[in-house]
C-alpha cells in the first residue's frame, strides 16, 4: 500500500474532507475519502498533529460521565469530557479549560496523559490525547447553546448498570468498563 496523492474536495468550518489516491497491494490505483479537523499540507503531514483531548475523570472512587446529545447520531450518548485544542494552548491547559466549560470542575490532579492516538482511524486523520485525572469541585453549566450536556458521578455499580442498557461514544465505554471492573 502506497500513498500517492491527496486532494482537498470540501472545505467545511469544522472538517476538511480529502481525496487521497493510493496504489493497493496488487499494484492498483484507488481512490479513499478522508476527513481531518486541519488543513493538511501534504501527504506526510496526515495524522502528524494531535488535535484534542478525551478525559478520564474520577473522583472520591467514583468517575465522571457526561449524558450528552450528539447531532452526528441524533441521540444522547453517555460520553467522556473532551474538546479540540486551541492554538497555542498546552495541553494542560486544554484539559483544565474543557473540564471547566463542560462541567465546572477542577482538576486536582493529573494522573497521566497517554501519547496521542487515532481518534477515528477508519475515516479520519485526527489524534488526541487520553488524560486520566482526579477533579474536585461543584458542577456549573459553562457550555454554550450549541451543547446540551449533564455531567455527574457514577459509583462502579452505576456504571456496569449504564454499559449494559445505554449507548456509549467507545472510548467512553471501554473507560467506563475499566473503571467498573475496578
Amino acid at each position: 500500500m502506497k500513498l500517492i496523492n491527496f486532494q482537498k474536495v470540501r472545505d467545511g468550518k469544522y472538517l476538511k474532507n480529502y481525496e487521497l489516491t493510493y496504489q493497493n497491494k496488487a499494484g492498483k490505483e484507488k481512490k479513499y475519502e478522508i476527513v481531518s479537523r486541519r488543513e493538511l499540507a501534504g501527504i506526510d503531514d496526515i495524522g502528524g498533529k494531535p488535535s484534542g483531548v478525551s478525559i478520564v475523570a474520577t473522583c472520591e472512587d467514583k468517575m465522571l460521565l457526561l449524558h450528552e446529545f450528539r447531532m452526528g447520531v441524533n441521540r444522547f450518548v453517555y460520553n467522556l469530557c473532551a474538546g479540540m485544542i486551541e492554538a497555542g494552548e498546552s495541553i494542560e491547559n486544554c484539559i483544565a479549560r474543557e473540564l471547566y466549560e463542560e462541567t465546572g470542575l477542577k482538576i486536582k490532579r493529573i494522573k497521566k496523559i497517554l501519547p496521542p492516538s487515532f481518534a477515528a482511524v477508519a475515516f479520519s486523520d485526527t489524534t488526541t490525547y487520553i488524560a486520566f485525572v482526579e477533579v474536585q469541585g461543584n458542577f456549573e453549566d459553562h457550555t454554550s447553546d450549541n451543547e446540551q450536556i449533564e455531567a455527574k458521578f457514577y459509583s462502579r455499580e452505576e456504571v456496569k448498570k449504564l454499559l449494559e442498557s445505554e449507548p456509549f461514544s467507545s472510548r467512553a465505554q471501554m473507560a467506563a468498563f475499566y473503571f467498573s471492573e475496578n
